[in-house]
């Protein structure tokens, strides 16, 4: 009896520590994210009281009420959420100096990136409190002044970039203790002294020059290349790459020959010509692949995301970028990024288009934009950047925001959002199977209204005189509200003239416009008239029929006309949907009204606006804006085309 007392006296015992121990658990873990929640809060206020002292020229979507792992710009969190890690604001304007005690809160932060802005001011003393970093990135900035003495204290660092500033001074040899560090940038400086003997093993990546260094390259750096020391004093050049194979030629012996030694010789010889021929047809087909590899890589701006030994950023910059020429980003935008997070991001090619090739990158941060490399650009640099200009100050929610814009001798780039459901043409004319899911016709009169808002209100920007001039189902996405949106604003008039034959066979072009860069609004109405047919009919601009006959959309939709209305002419996928037929043949006679060919017939686009917000009074078009549309507009319908006024492109 005692023993089974005692027995349930301990079971009881150690229920009670388990649930002791719980609780305590509970405790400590509330504790802990308290903890937690105070150390994130203290960095957001550090940020906040950095981003308030210091003028910038763009703003940020910095919100205190916000929480600031998921939604402020360039911030990164660690895993947990309790500190700021990584802080990348490149390119933001920043003008002066660093403000005392605001980024230096920052204790956990691994990763500081504030290049290509107009920082001053000498090195942030307070800096020594970031003993967690290991990636820093000052350049393209304005530092002045001597570097800290000591940088022992950031032992992780990894990469320091510090270029284009204006430090001076000696460079510190306590450099020489971050055993870590694989990168080090200290080029176009005024660094003044002997290089000190930097003990380095891990470094891969050295520049060293255009500074006012002097003396000998010490024994430990003269494994880099002399290029990383040009432009100092000339006799750092003197001395030998130390990981330079060494050559040793041996002197000519005479070797007596005998008649069997030239029989052989003579073997020998007839072997080496046939192996060298196999050899040579060998090589010059290698040469033929590799050629062709590279120029199919070069087609390309963004074949990849740079790896080891690949050029560095800086050297890729400059070969298409000056000290004034850089990414352009327009008031409004949130992007924290610069040419140099461009070259290095991952990307993929989208397409190639009219005026050149479009990109998807991913940058660093995890942010997608969509790049164009232009190419043919006609227009000079003011000429560009006034119509860059233009574009960019459209904000209207089926226009694509043009983000930012870059001119070089070389280059011209443009950077907008990217949108994942991909183009109208490709939802359009996508693989169809049983896996496709089509485009239902309440989706399809959100694009048409949604594209015809968008042109509307492109016609109506500087002073009622610019020409979107490539309307077409590639350059139409979904906004987020599944409404057309309008991309590719502009680029036709600073392009060099298309070629007249690939003009007309693109089958979205106006009849009269033989030279692309005088594209005017009425041929932007007859461009978006074949979008509507593509909507209605599920068929390209261009096509072929089974017998590889090349049929003209507009052509073909005419051909049909001529004889009566019919379901002939409308996409297979629409039939499906009941009670539509009389929509799908007003908006069928709307988009006849506009490829017309005669210009001066074709509606306004404010008019095809009003026209297709009238195909539905009711349902849907309740949930369409009321931009554009008067309070007390009439039902306008549109009339069907004279067989007289077909398109005979």
């Amino acid at each position: 009896m005692v023993k089974v007392l005692s027995f349930r006296f301990l079971k009881m015992e150690w229920r009670g520590i388990l649930c002791l121990g719980f609780l305590v658990g509970l405790f400590l873990l509330s504790e802990i994210t308290a903890a937690a929640a105070v150390l994130v809060e203290n960095d957001k206020q550090a940020l906040l009281d950095f981003v308030n002292k210091l003028p910038h020229l763009h703003p940020l979507n910095w919100d205190a009420n916000s929480p600031i792992c998921k939604n402020w710009t360039g911030v990164t969190c660690s895993e947990d959420g309790s500190r700021v890690i990584a802080l990348r604001l490149p390119g933001v304007g920043f003008n002066g100096p660093i403000p005392n005690n605001t980024l230096s809160r920052l204790t956990a932060l691994q990763i500081l990136s504030l290049r290509s802005n107009g920082i001053n001011g000498t090195f942030p003393m307070d800096f020594i409190n970031l003993k967690n970093l290991s990636y820093l990135y000052l350049h393209y900035n304005s530092f002045s002044g001597p570097l800290p003495i000591d940088f022992s204290v950031w032992k992780n660092l990894t990469s320091l970039n510090l270029s284009h500033n204006r430090f001076n001074g000696t460079i510190p040899s306590s450099i020489s203790g971050l055993s870590h560090l694989s990168s080090l940038n200290l080029a176009n400086n005024s660094f003044s002294g002997n290089i000190p003997d930097l003990h380095l093993p891990n470094l891969q990546l050295l520049n060293l020059s255009n500074n006012n260094l002097i003396g000998k390259v010490p024994k430990s750096l003269q494994r880099f290349p002399k290029n990383v020391f040009i432009g100092n004093d000339m006799s750092l050049l003197d001395y030998t790459v130390s990981n330079s194979p060494v050559v040793v030629s041996l002197p000519e012996q005479p070797i007596p020959k005998s008649k069997n030694d030239r029989k052989l010789s003579e073997r020998a010889l007839l072997g080496i010509i046939v192996a060298s021929s196999v050899i040579g047809i060998l090589g010059f087909c290698f040469l033929l692949v590799v050629c062709c590899f590279r120029r199919k890589k070069e087609d390309g701006l963004f074949p990849g995301k740079m790896e080891k030994g690949d050029m560095s950023p800086e050297k890729a910059i400059s070969r298409s970028q000056d000290a004034n020429n850089r990414l352009v980003f327009f008031e409004g935008c949130n992007y924290a990024f610069d040419l140099e997070d461009l070259l290095r991001a991952s990307a993929e090619v989208l397409g190639k288009g009219t005026f050149g090739m479009a990109y998807k990158a991913i940058l660093e941060d995890a942010t997608t934009v969509v790049v164009k490399r232009l190419k043919d650009v006609g227009a000079g640099k003011k000429e560009f950047e006034q119509q860059m200009e233009v574009v960019g100050s459209i904000k209207h929610e089926n226009v694509v925001e043009l983000r930012a814009y870059y001119y070089s001798k070389d280059e011209k780039l443009t950077v907008s959002d990217y949108f994942s459901e991909g183009s109208v043409a490709a939802m359009l004319h996508g693989k169809r199977g049983d896996n496709r899911i089509p485009l239902n016709w309440e989706t399809r009169l959100r694009i048409a209204i949604g594209a015809a808002r968008g042109i509307a209100r492109i016609h109506a920007e500087n002073g009622g005189k610019l020409v979107h001039g490539n309307v077409k189902s590639s350059n139409i996405f979904l906004n987020s509200k599944r409404y057309g949106c309008v991309s590719d604003v502009g680029l036709s008039s600073i392009m060099s003239s298309l070629a007249h034959p690939v003009a007309r066979a693109a089958g979205f072009r106006a009849p009269e416009i033989t030279d692309t860069r005088k594209a005017t609004q009425p041929s932007d109405v007859y461009s978006y008239g074949v979008l509507l047919l593509e909507l209605l009919t599920g068929k390209s601009p261009v096509h072929t029929t089974n017998g590889d006959e090349i049929i003209h959309l507009v052509r073909w939709v005419h051909s049909v006309v001529r004889e009566e209305w019919t379901a002939e002419v409308f996409d297979l996928e629409l039939l499906r949907y009941p009670n539509i037929e009389e929509e799908m043949v007003e908006m069928l006679q709307i988009a006849m009204s506009c490829v017309v060919r005669m210009a001066d017939q074709r509606p306004k686009m404010s008019e095809v606006v009003k026209m297709i917000e009238n195909v539905r009074p009711t349902g849907l078009e309740n949930q369409f804006s009321s931009e554009g549309r008067t309070e007390n507009s009439t039902p306008r319908a549109a009339t069907p085309v004279p067989e007289t006024q077909s398109d005979t492109q």
